[in-house]
């Protein structure tokens, strides 16, 4: 459910964002800029479950940063 709606909300905020301005530069910058976020998010948990710690599974960045938190002490 909670991937559903992130997927509604994206798509209703990237139809608002080609309404105010559609250009087809807009559209490009915008599949251009999920496309980045997307593969650093995926990056981001490929560098975690390489070099942070392999055994461990992250829902999160968040369950990362207290994970790292909970290990320090």
């Amino acid at each position: 459910m909670k991937g559903i709606l992130f997927l509604v909300a994206g798509s209703i905020a990237a139809a608002i964002l080609l309404l105010a301005n559609p250009t087809w530069r807009t559209a490009a910058l915008l599949a251009l800029c999920v496309w980045c976020f997307c593969r650093a998010y995926y990056f981001a948990f490929y560098v975690i479950e390489r070099y942070v710690d392999p055994t461990f599974r992250y829902a999160g960045i968040l369950a990362l940063v207290h994970y790292l938190l909970r290990r320090r002490k």
